[in-house]
């Protein structure tokens, strides 16, 4: 699961080499392409790292906090609190990675035309689970009220 908090940046760190599906190219021309769907209201966002460093066994994706949505430099805004759902699709390339528009898909069914070596291709999904974005300020917070236990043996009472 992936912790984070609003108006933030924030780091995945999630396996991928063992799920690779495009053996046929090196590590340094795959990329990633995270899908973010909102529980609540099903908003969809999607956002390559604005870093990415791929390690033997896992990768580390950076996600930037920017108003200014822009997927391909890993900079989303994902304002709304609670639990979200995340997949991360495998994007190769067989020529220069260039994650930008017209060079990189920007979901995971878009194909990129006339197919070339410097387009991205969306090889499959290579994991997916849940992310908890939290609140980074405001003024929820749960009132607790201290009951009496009561005097009568018919009630179940839970507390002090």
């Amino acid at each position: 699961m992936i912790q984070a908090i609003q108006a933030t940046d924030f780091d995945i760190y999630v396996q991928t080499e063992d799920n690779r599906i495009n053996t046929s190219v090196a590590s340094t021309q795959i990329r990633h392409l995270v899908k973010f769907t909102n529980d609540l209201d099903k908003s969809v966002h999607y956002a390559y790292g604005n870093t990415e460093t791929i390690k033997d066994r896992f990768t580390t994706i950076a996600i930037k906090y920017e108003p200014l949505i822009d997927i391909y430099t890993g900079r989303i805004s994902l304002l709304l609190a609670g639990y979200w759902k995340y997949e991360i699709y495998e994007v190769s390339w067989a020529g220069t990675v260039t994650v930008s528009s017209g060079n990189a898909p920007a979901t995971e069914d878009d194909v990129l035309t006339p197919a070339a070596d410097t387009k991205g291709v969306v090889r499959g999904l290579v994991t997916m689970g849940k992310m908890y974005l939290a609140e980074k300020d405001g003024n929820h917070q749960v009132k607790y009220t201290q009951r009496q236990e009561p005097s009568g043996t018919n009630y179940i009472y839970y507390g002090q």
